[in-house]
């Protein structure tokens, strides 16, 4: 860490040049002895990507910000505060910290926090930021996160982590056991120091080869921001044996989207033709995998069993968006096109041979309008297009 960025000029330098072109700035050199030109740019490009992302570091002064991969790589604020809603004590470990985002929404709930970082370098960026946030209930600790369970002789409420899916040779990795650290394999270290573990997880991952991986699974959360799955959130608890609840969520600046199921059940979806409402569940539920789940406690009816879109004669509140069907045909061209008072339509395919872009090629429909066309498979097999509008 360079600690002249943060003097008066550097960071009124970095703020003159947010909107500006890196390259030229790369090109032109530093004005600054001490401050070289890739590390203007580095502050530069990680303050742009905060602004929306981490909106309370970009407004705070004197933040000192890391390299663009780690902010790429942290929580959002919006799914840090979403984290910190599920755990209760006093204490929490987070012993992968990272750039800190998660912790510092951990300390506004509970009163000790531990923040745990294998990079030095990036310890001290985030030592440095808390200062200027006056989060002064967080301790860091440099150095790995497991390392400093093993030596440690204190036991915490929580326990939080978020394993890197690289590997020491920075390949993506789509299994537990592969991610940095190793869960499975420190569990039982893990459950030596509490009794509670939250571990978030890329939405790449599978549910159920996850489920298997993990001892004590309580709960698991699907978090979609504007319905784009984020995070799949585990919850174990030592001993726990009951059934596994999937609780799905989709963040909204107007309203936020429930729905929770128990993972294994007997649920079957009824199905039936298109009706008079047109159901498509978020991106949360559809992570989720509970299908017929939705069918079952919301009275809806499935089109078929691998397309997800449901259908009602009644107007209900559902987890996702809501359609008027104003019309059905076969996929034909000028069949499509009779019911269209202008050649353009939102186009969605659910359970269809053929993409977005292939339809588009053939149809010749452009892209926008007030019209959503649905190309999809209905329950005697058939290629339908549901004509409708928006209600919800």
């Amino acid at each position: 860490m360079n600690s002249t960025i943060l003097h008066p000029k550097v960071q009124q330098f970095i703020s003159d040049y947010l909107h500006t072109d890196i390259s030229k700035l790369l090109f032109k050199g530093s004005p600054f002895n001490s401050v070289s030109a890739q590390e203007l740019a580095t502050q530069i490009i990680s303050k742009q990507k905060s602004e929306k992302k981490l909106p309370t570091w970009f407004k705070t002064k004197n933040i000192y910000y890391p390299a663009k991969v780690n902010i790429e790589q942290t929580s959002s604020e919006i799914t840090a505060m979403y984290k910190s809603s599920l755990i209760t004590g006093s204490s929490v470990i987070d012993i992968t910290g990272g750039f800190g985002i998660d912790a510092y929404y951990f300390s506004k709930k509970i009163n000790k926090v531990t923040h745990c970082e294998l990079d030095a370098n990036l310890s001290t960026i985030v030592n440095n930021n808390y200062q200027q946030l006056k989060a002064n209930n967080i301790q860091l600790i440099s150095g790995d996160g497991v390392a400093f369970l093993k030596s440690t002789s204190e036991k915490y409420d929580w326990i939080y982590i978020d394993p890197s899916r690289r590997d020491f040779a920075n390949n993506k990795v789509f299994l537990l056991k592969d991610c940095l650290p190793n869960v499975p394999e420190n569990l039982e270290l893990l459950f030596s120091k509490s009794k509670h573990i939250l571990i978030k997880n890329s939405p790449i991952l599978d549910i159920s080869k996850t489920i298997e991986e993990l001892n004590f699974v309580k709960e698991i959360h699907v978090a979609a921001v504007a319905n784009e799955v984020k995070e799949l959130l585990f919850i174990l608890e030592k001993d726990y044996k009951d059934n596994i609840q999937i609780k799905t969520i989709n963040i909204h600046k107007k309203n936020n989207q429930y729905f929770d199921f128990q993972h294994i059940n007997d649920s079957e979806s009824n199905y039936s033709e298109p009706k008079k409402y047109i159901y498509e569940p978020n991106a949360a539920i559809l992570k989720s995998g509970g299908f017929h789940e939705i069918s079952v406690q919301l009275n809806v009816e499935k089109l078929h069993p691998h397309s997800h879109l449901y259908t009602s004669n009644n107007l209900i509140e559902f987890p996702g968006r809501t359609f008027l069907l104003e019309n059905s045909c076969q996929y034909k061209k000028k069949e499509i096109k009779k019911y269209l008072t202008e050649n353009k339509a939102n186009i969605t395919t659910r359970n269809f041979p053929e993409t977005v872009s292939q339809i588009r090629k053939k149809t010749k429909i452009k892209d926008g309008g007030s019209y959503y066309l649905f190309f999809t498979t209905v329950y005697n097999g058939d290629l339908k297009v549901l004509i409708c509008s928006q209600v919800f």
